[in-house]
């Protein structure tokens, strides 16, 4: 028991033992190190990040520690002085974020059928050409080409609304929304661009083959909005057999009669279908939807568009009565949408990083300008690259000259720059704009005021510098990417 309880000595150690133990190193007291050192190495991501010592004091606060706490332990009043301290203390050393996801990155699987969707339409014009008859219209043109451009266009316009509605309906409303609205607009654009075909002359033939063109390009936009494209594609597939036969020969009338009519029937039974579908789907909770006054500038766009597409396929016809490499170079325009509508969503994807590397408004800007030269270029170069395997292949047409070649480039920089201001939600410039180029090209064309290929690449090259000086300053605004 003695021996437990004697915690201190008796008498005083030897002499000679506190000689010994005295070059001992001892370890330095807990109580005589700086506490607020230790809780600097203890908080030090947090006060390194930090950029006002209050974030450090509402750290401390969460903490639990109270203000007897800090005065004890630390010899501060408060957690604004211990702090204030600790900013002071730890060198500011902001880390880097982590990479975000890129939220418009897609793969370009999708976009190749598109293409394929929005190419393959244009066989039907060579296997039916026979409906026409033999007989030419003043301009040089096959009889009823007026009724079917006209029925076109106004398809092509209508239709653009209706999609854009569609669209708004499908995100705001879900795919009962958008199949409702889809189910009243279709059929209305099918009669509005039978009825500009009919108001003007033209054979029976021709005005059953734009009949037949109006209600395809119905079915084709509600496809296409329910994401239906490889239906679309297997729609088309008698008309695409049949465009591989024209390239070497032209088949009995009868034969591109048949095969036309088995794509629109296929066409309109698939969308019937898909419409059906979304009948059976519940509404997702949403809000009233947008005015259909909305939905206006991206008809008018599609105007616009058409009209420039249309003089660009028979403008040569109209002045020279030749066609040219019209032909191929449209085919291609066509072919190229697919890769167009990938770069919107790589230009958007390259927009957003650069946002994200900017330090200061020069310095987005700059980025805008090298994500707009980078994409826009990539869709140029892949229309040239497209026009020249297409001319390649085209029996018996021959390379596209060089105006004709920048002629079409134009066109297509004004194609896309306008789709990518669609895409931010600005849609009355480009609307305004391709309009604009539609009718003085015309303007061009009837009064012989250039070749058709020099008026377009002239007319075509402002309209593009013009949207793509809007996009520049678009996508150099931080509020653009929100």
């Amino acid at each position: 028991m003695s021996g437990l309880l004697r915690l201190v000595p008796d008498e005083p150690e030897p002499a000679h033992d506190l000689a010994v133990a005295a070059p001992r190193t001892r370890s330095r007291p807990r109580w005589a190190a700086d506490p607020v050192d230790e809780l600097a190495e203890e908080l030090g991501g947090v006060c390194a990040a930090a950029v006002h010592p209050d974030e450090i004091a509402a750290v401390l606060e969460a903490d639990g520690l109270t203000g007897e706490q800090i005065t004890e332990r630390y010899g501060r009043h408060d957690a604004f002085e211990l702090a204030a301290e600790l900013y002071a203390r730890v060198p500011r050393s902001h880390p880097e974020p982590d990479p975000r996801p890129d939220p418009w990155r897609v793969a370009p699987g999708p976009f190749l059928l598109r293409s394929l969707v929005f190419t393959l339409p244009g066989f039907g014009y060579a296997l039916g050409s026979p409906l026409s008859g033999d007989t030419r219209e003043s301009l040089g043109l096959p009889a009823g080409t007026g009724a079917l451009v006209a029925s076109a266009l106004v398809a092509w316009a209508f239709n653009q609304a209706l999609a854009h509605r569609a669209y708004t309906r499908l995100a705001a409303g879900g795919r009962a929304a958008a199949g409702r609205c889809l189910a009243t607009g279709a059929p209305l654009g099918a009669l509005l661009a039978t009825g500009a075909a009919l108001a003007l002359p033209a054979p029976a033939g021709a005005l059953a083959f734009a009949a037949g063109q109006a209600l395809y390009l119905a079915a084709a936009t509600v496809l296409l909005v329910l994401g239906r494209e490889r239906l679309l594609l297997l729609a088309l597939l008698p008309t695409a057999t049949g465009g591989a036969v024209v390239l070497f020969t032209q088949p009995p009338p009868v034969v591109g009669v048949a095969l036309l009519l088995a794509s629109v029937g296929g066409a309109l039974f698939a969308a019937g279908h898909e419409i059906a579908r979304t009948r059976r789907e519940e509404d997702a909770p949403a809000g009233p939807p947008p005015s259909p006054l909305a939905s206006v500038p991206f008809g008018l766009f599609g105007l616009g568009c058409g009209a420039l597409t249309a003089l660009a396929a028979l403008g040569d016809t109209v002045v020279h009565h030749e066609s040219g490499a019209s032909g191929p170079a449209v085919l291609a325009l066509t072919l190229s949408m697919g890769a167009a509508e990938w770069l919107l969503y790589r230009c958007r994807g390259l927009a957003l990083a650069a946002l994200t590397a900017a330090t200061t408004t020069t310095g987005l800007l700059l980025g805008a300008v090298r994500v707009l030269t980078l994409c826009a270029g990539g869709y140029l170069a892949a229309l040239t690259a497209l026009t020249l395997a297409v001319g390649a292949l085209w029996p018996g047409a021959a390379p596209p000259d060089a105006v004709h070649l920048a002629a079409l480039l134009a066109l297509g920089a004004v194609l896309w720059s306008g789709l990518l201001l669609q895409a931010y939600g600005t849609a009355w410039i480009p609307a305004l704009l391709c309009l604009g180029a539609a009718g003085t090209e015309t303007a061009a064309v009837a009064l012989r005021i250039w070749a058709p290929a020099t008026g377009q690449l002239v007319i075509c090259s402002g309209a593009a510098a013009a949207l793509l000086a809007v996009a520049t300053a678009l996508l150099g605004r931080i509020t653009t990417h929100r």
